[in-house]
């Protein structure tokens, strides 16, 4: 760290100061490998960029940064930007845990907002019960923003990918763009492994490398449509429903593939599956009524659960 300038070192000072409200001089000093006295010369210096930060005298004081007067810089790392970005999104379950990136990005800036809007918001935060996400769904920031960073950069990456219960494996991929469909994210990719277009689950990555290789990102494409397509195509059944309901109403049903407008009162799922049974299970569960246009798999597997239904509610 001796190799920092004097307005680095005091810009980390600055995130030390926010991280740890109270901090000491003397851990301050530590933090930043100098003495107590060139800590309170950087503390000095950010009073000087109008920044307010607060001291207490006394053998348990230290120093904070001040409410409201001005808006201090707030330093993310690139998971606390992503996890504060899906936390809106989703309305992470984790934002609560200060050790969680979503929440130490939220920390920062519940920190530096006047009291009156500070104390409420806090509070909020702690009665309102979170949101139980599925266990193992909402994937690790990092790796998350590894994945984006790739992206944007071109770049090609070896990932570990675990495939349900089984054990994870090795893929070489061109990432071409990551985005959250119905509460999971996903990477749309080519896979030089399988030679072939790819929708993979981003909390099922386990391992991100960036390689040497690069690629030129594919031009005009619209991540949500073609993971709604490879939803929709490519399983051994294919699959035609029309639900009795307009395209705006319907909400289940857009995690089992394509849906597409026929007039103001139906709407035409197109989709595919190998396991028949499970998508009658799932289309059960819609709120609107439907019917099957093909294929007769699939008829046959709700007239199944149907009579199971049935059965069950004899008494």
């Amino acid at each position: 760290m001796d190799d920092l300038s004097p307005t680095a070192k005091a810009l980390l000072a600055l995130e030390l100061i926010q991280d740890c409200p109270g901090i000491t001089g003397e851990r301050l000093g530590l933090k930043l490998g100098v003495t107590d006295r060139a800590a309170r010369r950087y503390v000095g210096i950010l009073r000087e960029a109008g920044i307010p930060i607060e001291s207490t005298p006394g053998r348990y004081g230290g120093y904070r940064v001040g409410r409201g007067f001005r808006l201090p810089p707030l330093m993310f790392s690139t998971a606390e930007a992503l996890g504060l970005m899906m936390a809106a999104l989703e309305g992470h379950h984790r934002a609560s845990d200060p050790e969680d990136p979503a929440g130490s990005a939220l920390n920062k800036i519940i920190r530096v907002l006047p009291r009156p809007v500070a104390e409420p918001a806090e509070s909020m935060r702690r009665l309102i019960t979170p949101r139980q996400a599925a266990e193992g769904t909402y994937p690790n920031p990092e790796t998350t923003a590894a994945l984006v960073q790739a992206c944007s950069a071109g770049r090609r990456l070896r990932i570990g990918y675990r495939r349900g219960d089984r054990d994870a494996v090795t893929m070489e991929v061109d990432p071409w763009a990551v985005t959250v469909r119905q509460g999971l994210w996903y990477l749309l990719c080519w896979s030089h492994t399988k030679d072939a277009q790819r929708v993979l689950r981003v909390d099922r990555v386990t391992t991100t490398e960036t390689l040497a290789d690069t690629f030129t990102p594919v031009e005009d494409i619209d991540p949500v449509t073609a993971i709604e397509d490879h939803f929709a195509q490519g399983w051994r059944y294919q699959i035609e429903v029309v639900i009795d309901a307009p395209l705006a109403d319907i909400v289940l049903a857009r995690k089992l593939g394509r849906l597409e407008a026929i007039d103001e009162t139906h709407t035409r799922l197109i989709g595919s599956t190998n396991e028949p049974d499970w998508y009658a299970y799932r289309l059960a569960s819609l709120e609107h009524t439907f019917s099957v246009v093909e294929p007769q798999e699939l008829r046959d597997a709700l007239h199944v659960l149907g009579q199971r239904i049935l059965k069950a509610s004899v008494i």
